[in-house]
């Protein structure tokens, strides 16, 4: 096995690189350095975490082979394999629930209605309730929200939270919602569909439900969608918990029922 660089070689490295022989700057250059091997760390052992997801080895496999947790894979890897996934794929709706497609095609409905705008972070927030039978719906409902109070919420902007905007559009997963449509996302909506992809890793799932869309939505807390909800008094919190317990008790059936 090629041996890494040796303290002595990376002390070097840092003087070399330093603008000066300043203590301070000595120090300034090895934090440098420093995060671009960490940087470089994970991306090498994202790609072989991502080769081994390839050729269908589990979460449990690849924790196990790294010596660490389960939860301590997802949450180092889940967002680099997900970043992956999108790049490298194009996203479609292949894995999404029958329930989650249906929330889908309710957002791209809200938006056609806007003259055919971007799909925004609050259109699939509001979508969730078009699935009343999904973990995302359930849980909204039990904690005491609706359609018409999300609405009312994300129409009422909390002070200091810019409203979400049209532009510039970004992709989005492909498949059929409407016949002949090209839909795009905000930024704001395309990021949380990553970050169900996100959730949906971190979970151990093999398909995207309305609950990952949900935790999607919730995972940056400074979105307009999350804002709507934290002021319906739903805090990102206990949503987590209350989906979490859901998913307890539930066993998921193939991708088109789910």
């Amino acid at each position: 096995m090629t041996p890494p660089p040796s303290l002595q070689e990376l002390i070097q490295t840092v003087q070399q690189d330093s603008p000066s022989a300043s203590p301070l700057d000595l120090l300034i250059t090895a934090s440098s350095t420093v995060s671009q091997l960490e940087d470089l760390n994970d991306a090498l052992l994202e790609h072989f975490v991502s080769a081994c997801r390839r050729e269908g080895k589990s979460w449990s496999e690849i924790s196990a082979a790294l010596g660490v947790s389960k939860q301590a894979v997802h949450k180092r890897f889940s967002g680099l394999v997900a970043d992956r996934i999108i790049a490298t794929v194009t996203p479609t709706l292949e894995r999404f629930t029958g329930r989650a497609r249906q929330v889908m095609q309710a957002a791209a409905a809200a938006a056609r209605q806007r003259e055919n705008t971007p799909i925004r972070s609050g259109d699939l927030l509001l979508g969730l309730f078009a699935s009343p039978e999904g973990l995302a719906a359930k849980v909204l409902t039990a904690m005491g929200s609706t359609a018409g109070a999300v609405q009312a919420a994300l129409s009422a902007v909390p002070p200091g939270t810019a409203p979400e905007s049209d532009g510039p559009a970004a992709g989005g997963p492909a498949g059929e919602i409407a016949p002949g449509e090209q839909r795009r996302f905000t930024p704001e909506a395309a990021a949380a569909l990553r970050n169900a992809l996100v959730e949906a890793l971190e979970l151990g799932h093999n398909y995207i439900g309305t609950e990952h869309i949900l935790l999607g939505l919730i995972r940056d807390p400074d979105t307009t969608a999350a804002a709507a909800l934290t002021r319906l008094g739903l805090s990102p919190a206990e949503i987590r918990v209350r989906v979490a317990e859901l998913l307890r008790g539930f066993t998921p059936g193939p991708p088109a029922t789910a």
